[in-house]
């Protein structure tokens, strides 16, 4: 018992000391803030040039100087497939009394939407849940 108390003051003083040396160490951070916003038309020696066609309004661009070369990346939100008109429940259903998980994969949004529109949440949707459903939609 006489000995546990200076191993543990050496212990936590090492720990203390190497957490000092961790912490001071001189790094660079990289710049990753974006240069720009707007795709631009300039060139760069070795790069090839940027399409200045019209941005969809939910897309980003960041022009980022790296060791290599200037890096332009653009980014955005895919566009959502077509869904168009919500199938009847007993296409859905193949004429039984609810549409499982498995069956509402036909119709993507309702594939989204299986944990709302279950509103029991019994794993599957009835004819009343599927009905509050289409409304809301």
């Amino acid at each position: 018992m006489k000995y546990r108390k200076p191993l543990l003051t050496a212990l936590a003083a090492s720990a203390l000391m190497l957490a000092g040396q961790v912490i001071a160490q001189d790094t660079t951070p990289q710049d990753t803030t974006p240069q720009s916003t707007t795709p631009q038309d300039t060139t760069t020696q070795g790069t090839m040039p940027q399409d200045t066609a019209p941005m969809p309004a939910d897309q980003t661009t960041a022009t980022m100087n790296t060791p290599s070369g200037e890096l332009t990346v653009h980014s955005s939100m895919p566009t959502p497939p077509p869904a168009g008109p919500a199938p009847s429940f007993e296409q859905l259903s193949d004429g039984a009394r609810y549409i499982t998980e498995d069956q509402a994969s036909a119709y993507p949004l309702l594939a989204n939407d299986f944990i709302y529109a279950d509103h029991n949440r019994n794993g599957r949707i009835s004819k009343d849940e599927y009905q509050r459903w289409t409304a809301q939609k």
